[in-house]
């Protein structure tokens, strides 16, 4: 793995940025969010755990991006090839495991289309940051 394609500061751009994203997407959502997967706000735990850990998993993710897009990308990436590894990405791995999971776990579908619309502005975003800010800056 070669972290020199790695843009240390997208990467933790791209996290902060995914992280407020979906806590606009959940919070603007998060009635028919909480209707879909059966949580009843009445007895809902309150806790900023899940918030944390939403941040490391979404700062490991945009590392993760960060290196494939840099390795399919010749360490080069642009803000177009960012965003289409990001659809390309959602579409073959996120998409697919949400709504098999969902389906085993007889969740409806209102579920799956919040969560992977969630999970694709993340990915286009995570793409779009990481292609956007580009090769890290060697110093020299």
């Amino acid at each position: 793995m070669d972290f020199s394609v790695v843009n240390w500061l997208a990467v933790v751009v791209a996290a902060v940025v995914v992280w407020l994203f979906g806590a606009v997407w959940y919070t603007v959502l998060s009635k028919p969010w909480m209707r879909a997967a059966r949580i009843d706000p009445s007895t809902a735990k309150k806790s900023i755990l899940p918030f944390i850990i939403s941040f490391v998993t979404e700062l490991i993710m945009a590392l993760v991006f960060a290196l494939v897009v840099g390795a399919m990308t010749g360490g080069e990436p642009t803000l177009v090839a960012g965003v289409v590894f990001g659809f390309v990405l959602w579409l073959g791995f996120v998409a697919t495991t949400l709504t098999a999971n969902h389906r085993y776990e007889n969740f409806g579908w209102d579920l799956t289309l919040i969560d992977g619309g969630h999970w694709l502005g993340v990915l286009l975003i995570i793409g779009a940051v990481i292609g956007w800010f580009g090769a890290p800056v060697v110093p020299g």
